[in-house]
């Protein structure tokens, strides 16, 4: 795009015109026009929006209708070709400055972004800070050719959020040396607390704020505690996604690849993905999963920021998350396409151990590990629940909804619950007898009257509670004690090598003062009344042929070009070609995500498969 032309555009279109022209969507959604409309008028803003509901336009759109380019502050340099690529296939002309560029081709680029022929520039926050990069672009604000600054990913701005990054605290600099340039900070997760940081951080505490809401009605969410949680998860996904892309979180590099392997050996295309990998391992890991179909990456929260694959199926957690808004960052880039979309969860005792073990050896301030452990009991709250996920999970955020959703385990499941009582009396009284100096295990087996050596050179086989617990599995048992830990009723002594001691909490149980109900031990992602998904977005089996077809013409489109192939169309156009069957190009420029140049470039080819199929060619 010329810098005539860019000038021309901001003074004679809108932007909704550009929504409709360039992207090819009829209509804003949710808040993006307000947050369009403040930026346009120069005015800063604080965005929280869902993965899937439309972030990136609330800056893009607001940096072709202003004069100049906008600057998209990134945090991974990793994705931002694929950033670009999107957007040049709309004929716009983006542009990235990292460490992948030579130093002519960032010469060039720079001389490109001060004669203002360039819509839009992604750099990542120690790129922008550079003196180089900033002395840049006080030439580009003096010459009035800074659109805005768009900072994603803002929650990395936090030290209460779920993935600081110390590197973001120095972007406050923009508030003072670019003072006349529209800011906008921009994140799907972030609590209050959060929140409050984020906007004192980067000097945005006078911005208009937009919270868009949490909820991912598409996302169906299940927790689930089986006794195998790797091939609990494989008849999972035999069930409900084969040959569909999905991510896998595992807590340590270790399991990452153990899983990893192991998914290969069931003969899935698994690929592993952790900071211990080199990054030409990891750069290929990630090209494949976002290029090829059916890839699932087995990864630790290493992996996932900013990937914008919109026909991710699935989001798998094989160890517990240690915060809510790690769950629902990490859950989100399931279905950003809207399609149907599985958040699974499988989490143990030892996990809850691990956790707490973790924050307890922290070498951060008392204040840190006390949020850290509220945000950690927030978490287990979430996954001991009785009833509806997505309520909780939402409140949790500060929203309602008033009724159960009707898509997570719970409420397609209800658990059974008992009067756990008498068997937590016995659980924590093994505990007091046997000096509190033990882990779980050891005292499964003390109650399960095991004759081990160690159990009889301590002697607790003459204690009162040895065999009282031989009806109940090991499982059972394990059960138990993890939702003792959680409700708080016993603690883990990091010091002890992970023994368990009684809080106070223990006590009204002890006594047979307090009455205490829990939930019966349940498989995890074996909801009994969920009944088969539908994978994608809908379309009748009759036109599944005509989808496939299609999805096969943008295979071939998207690997002559190089380009992702939701570059091309994504599953949700598809379906929408699919819906509408147009037969010409007018009728073509109606289908949602086809813009102008997508029609320029795509528009025979698809028309001439859909008539094809509809017997019209």
């Amino acid at each position: 795009m010329t810098t005539q032309m860019h000038t021309e555009r901001a003074g004679s279109e809108s932007a909704l015109s550009v929504l409709q022209n360039v992207y090819g969507y009829q209509a804003f959604r949710a808040d993006q026009a307000a947050i369009i409309d403040t930026l346009v008028a120069g005015e800063d803003a604080l965005v929280l929006m869902p993965t899937g509901g439309g972030k990136s336009l609330c800056y893009q759109i607001p940096s072709l209708v202003r004069r100049g380019f906008g600057v998209v502050i990134s945090p991974l340099i990793a994705l931002m070709q694929d950033q670009v690529d999107a957007l040049r296939a709309l004929d716009l002309d983006a542009v990235f400055i990292n460490s992948s560029l030579s130093a002519a081709e960032i010469r060039d680029t720079e001389a490109r972004l001060r004669r203002a022929e360039v819509d839009m520039l992604y750099v990542a926050p120690e790129r922008l800070l550079m003196p180089q990069m900033l002395a840049l672009l006080d030439e580009c604000a003096d010459a009035g050719n800074l659109a805005l600054f768009a900072i994603d990913e803002a929650h990395c701005v936090s030290q209460w959020g779920h993935d600081f990054r110390k590197e973001y605290m120095g972007l406050s600099v923009l508030a003072d040396r670019f003072a006349e340039v529209p800011r906008v900070a921009l994140t799907a997760t972030a609590d209050e607390r959060t929140r409050e940081e984020i906007a004192e951080n980067l000097c945005l505490t006078d911005a208009a704020r937009f919270v868009a809401g949490f909820d991912r009605p598409n996302i169906r969410y299940t927790i689930g505690e089986p006794d195998n949680a790797r091939e609990a998860m494989l008849a999972f996904l035999d069930q409900h996604h084969r040959d569909q892309a999905g991510i896998v979180y595992c807590m340590s590099r270790r399991k990452v690849e153990q899983t990893a392997d192991w998914l290969v050996r069931q003969g899935r295309k698994a690929l592993a993905y952790h900071a211990g990998l080199d990054a030409a391992t990891r750069e290929e890991h990630q090209r494949r999963f976002l290029r090829e179909d059916g890839v699932i990456v087995v990864a630790t929260i290493a992996f996932g920021m900013g990937i914008d694959k919109p026909d991710v199926r699935f989001v798998c957690h094989l160890n517990l998350p240690k915060s809510v808004e790690a769950y629902y960052q990490e859950t989100g880039r399931a279905g950003r396409d809207g399609g149907p979309a599985d958040a699974w969860m499988a989490y143990g005792l030892q996990d809850v151990i691990n956790l707490r073990s973790m924050m307890a050896q922290s070498d951060a301030d008392e204040q840190h590990k006390r949020v850290e452990h509220q945000k950690l009991e927030s978490m287990l709250g979430l996954a001991e629940l009785t009833t509806c996920r997505r309520q909780a999970l939402l409140h949790y955020f500060g929203e309602s909804l008033e009724s159960p959703c009707a898509n997570c385990d719970n409420c397609l499941d209800p658990p059974d619950t008992w009067d756990a009582t008498t068997e937590a009396q016995k659980a924590l009284s093994c505990v007091w007898r046997t000096g509190q100096r033990f882990g779980v295990n050891y005292l499964v087996d003390v109650l399960r009257g095991s004759s081990s050596e160690r159990i009889l050179r301590f002697g607790h086989d003459e204690l009162a509670v040895y065999g009282l617990g031989q009806a109940r599995s090991a499982n059972e048992w394990r059960h138990l004690y993890r939702q003792l830990i959680a409700k708080g009723l016993l603690a883990v002594d990091v010091d002890g090598h992970g023994s368990v001691v009684l809080t106070e909490q223990a006590r009204p149980v002890l006594k047979g003062q307090q009455v205490l109900q829990l939930r019966h031990l349940r498989k995890g992602g074996s909801s009994r009344s969920g009944g088969s998904r539908r994978s994608r977005a809908p379309v009748s089996n009759e036109d599944m042929p005509l989808f496939e077809s299609l999805r096969a013409l943008r295979k071939r489109l998207s690997e002559a070009a190089g380009v992702p192939a939701y570059v091309v169309f994504n599953d949700a156009t598809l379906a929408d070609m699919v819906a509408l069957k147009p037969d010409d190009v007018e009728q073509m420029r109606q289908v949602s995500g086809v813009g102008q140049a997508k029609l320029d470039r795509y528009g025979e080819e698809f028309l001439a498969e859909i008539r094809y199929h509809t017997g019209l060619s």
